[in-house]
């Protein structure tokens, strides 16, 4: 055992070789593979290959910075860049990748921002990863992971019950209005505003609506929602 350790030690992974490259690019190949799987299988709009080609891309940043560095110190008279920059670089430059995941929906609610989060943190990741701190990259992963799949569903399991809650309705006929009104009523519920919005999509035109409605704790969202959805003329329905 203490060979090995030794032969480890002796590689000297923490420096610029042709073997710290490689480890290096996969740990980086590693680390986007696992948080792209989680997003991949979510359907998510960036999955395991955009994941992987972030993290590599940022990874291989850090290490060209490194190069740089180490061509600066041989030639300090005929090098006047600053190799750090390339890093900034990376984390300025994945606001615009991240934008291009959030999307706003018909009802005005927002989407992608876990995604777009995901990515800037996968680049990080992989700046970490690409300057060998191969324990940072690991560990930031695994909190990734937690994030994305514990947390998620707490977060679910909060807002399922939450007092406050935002409904989108698409209906036919204004008459819908006070059915729904009369179902909220039915149920216990308290309807708090009435934000009527103008809906036209490319099938067939419809009214729609948001409500924010509050709730005691013993009514289950999915309930009222369904029996919203079981009214005539409504088309659609979806929680905000």
């Amino acid at each position: 055992m203490n060979a090995f350790i030794e032969f480890i030690k002796s590689l000297d992974l923490r420096n610029i070789n042709d073997i710290s490259v490689v480890l290096r690019t996969l740990v980086a190949v590693l680390c986007g593979g696992i948080i792209g799987l989680e997003r991949e299988h979510k359907h998510r709009p960036a999955g395991f290959r955009t994941h992987i080609l972030i993290c590599i891309g940022a990874a291989m940043t850090t290490m060209t910075s490194q190069y740089l560095l180490t061509l600066k110190y041989m030639h300090p008279d005929n090098f006047l860049c600053d190799p750090a920059r390339l890093g900034a670089q990376v984390i300025a430059g994945m606001g615009f990748i991240g934008a291009g995941a959030i999307i706003m929906t018909k009802g005005s609610k927002v989407k992608g921002l876990t995604t777009a989060a995901g990515l800037w943190t996968t680049a990080i990741i992989g700046l970490a990863a690409g300057v060998g701190y191969y324990e940072m990259a690991l560990y930031a992963t695994f909190l990734v992971i937690v994030a994305e799949v514990i947390f998620s569903h707490i977060d679910w399991r909060i807002l399922s019950t939450s007092r406050t809650v935002n409904i989108y309705i698409e209906y036919s006929t204004i008459e819908n209005i006070e059915q729904i009104v009369k179902c909220v009523k039915d149920y216990g519920a308290q309807i708090v505003d009435i934000e009527i919005t103008k809906s036209t999509p490319s099938e067939r035109p419809c009214l729609s609506a948001i409500f924010v409605m509050h709730m005691t704790r013993k009514i289950v969202h999915n309930d009222l929602m369904t029996a919203i959805a079981e009214i005539d003329g409504i088309q659609s329905i979806e929680e905000l």
